[in-house]
């Protein structure tokens, strides 16, 4: 049976230009399915929460201009556990908001927080690890991250540096965070055996994040005082608007865990990907021919390796010769074709002028 005062929080509420075109401000990321399964992002996770959660217990903070896409992909989830926020300002915000509604029901809730936007390998394995989680932070004043284990020296993670051996289910303390360090330097944490990617999930008691708000953040946490007198009631929405116009837009790990003294992480062995960047989704997919391919209708792809090639039309040839190590993403509006490497499909992005790329945003 699962226990009545464990929380699951989802994250989505990204607006996931990093995939455009194929992500849009319409239709981010979340909602998408970059996936080996058929489901977008945001219904996958759900299915990762009711592993390990009662199902009345999952909320999803989205933006308010999200509602109908999140209600098409989650029809079950109960409509009082959806919160919306009116405008995007990063993780800090969107874990407050959630901290101090949940407060409000259940003031002894031990709290799973997780992206929307990556994808678990081993199920199983990833609810064995969360539970060995949440029971600790049930009994320990702790903040819980998820450390995966690196399998190379990748420079699109955050790594988070333990003082203990790597040890199945056990909590280590957290010396330091490194955000998005160069080549060099990842191989190093990499090579020392002491370092775990940053994966972003995070477990604790809901009474234990939000004093560490109010200790480290408190110009996010002083946004939120009197909110248990407006939320579920008529003029909730008029409250939320109010105090988002002046919310700092931040993530809670510059807020608060590389800030917090009761930060631990625990090593997590599952398969993991955060997909944030075309170089993640290359490395995610299958490539039994050497291309990384995504596409909808039919394709004849030769002498082409090193390629990822996404088409979303169900009636459409994608014919493909000669291209090694290119990205060619096809929508019904919009056609890129460009080297794959990273720095230079954002530089061909950010050179196309705003006139002639909002209109297709």
């Amino acid at each position: 049976m699962k226990d009545p005062h464990y929380y699951c929080v989802i994250m989505a509420g990204g607006l996931g230009v990093r995939f455009w075109p194929i992500s849009r401000r319409s239709r981010p990321k979340q909602f998408q399915d970059f996936s080996r399964s058929g489901k977008s992002f945001l219904r996958l996770a759900y299915e990762r929460a009711l592993r390990v959660v009662p199902q009345q217990n999952i909320l999803v903070v989205s933006l308010e201009r999200y509602r109908k896409l999140v209600v098409d992909n989650l029809p079950e989830l109960e409509l009082g556990n959806l919160l919306l926020e009116p405008y995007n300002r990063n993780t800090a915000s969107c874990i407050a908001y959630a901290t101090y509604t949940i407060l409000k029901r259940d003031p002894s809730a031990v709290v799973l927080v997780m992206p929307a936007d990556q994808v678990i390998g081993d199920n199983d394995m990833f609810a064995e690890t969360v539970l060995t989680g949440l029971d600790y932070a049930a009994s320990n004043d702790v903040l819980l991250t998820l450390g995966v284990l690196p399998r190379r020296a990748d420079t699109n993670f955050g790594y988070i540096q333990t003082d203990g051996p790597m040890t199945v289910g056990k909590p280590l303390k957290v010396k330091t965070f490194t955000e998005k360090p160069s080549k060099e330097l990842a191989q190093v944490f990499v090579d020392s055996g002491e370092f775990l990617w940053n994966a972003g999930i995070f477990i604790w008691k809901a009474t234990v994040i939000a004093g560490e708000l109010e200790r480290y953040a408190p110009e996010i946490a002083s946004q939120w005082n009197g909110w248990e007198n407006y939320v579920s009631s008529a003029y909730e929405q008029e409250y939320l608007q109010r105090i988002y116009a002046d919310m700092p837009r931040t993530s809670i790990d510059y807020a608060v865990m590389e800030k917090s003294e009761v930060v631990m992480a625990i090593p997590s062995f599952f398969e993991w990907n955060d997909l944030g960047n075309w170089d993640s989704l290359y490395e995610y997919f299958e490539k039994p021919d050497g291309n990384a391919v995504k596409i909808n209708g039919e394709s004849v792809i030769k002498e082409s390796s090193g390629d990822l090639i996404f088409s979303s039309g169900k009636d459409k040839l994608v014919a493909i010769n000669g291209l090694k190590d290119y990205i060619v993403l096809d929508t019904d509006d919009v056609l890129v074709i460009c080297p794959r490497e990273e720095s230079t499909l954002k530089t061909f992005l950010a050179s196309l002028s705003v006139p002639e790329l909002e209109k297709f945003k």
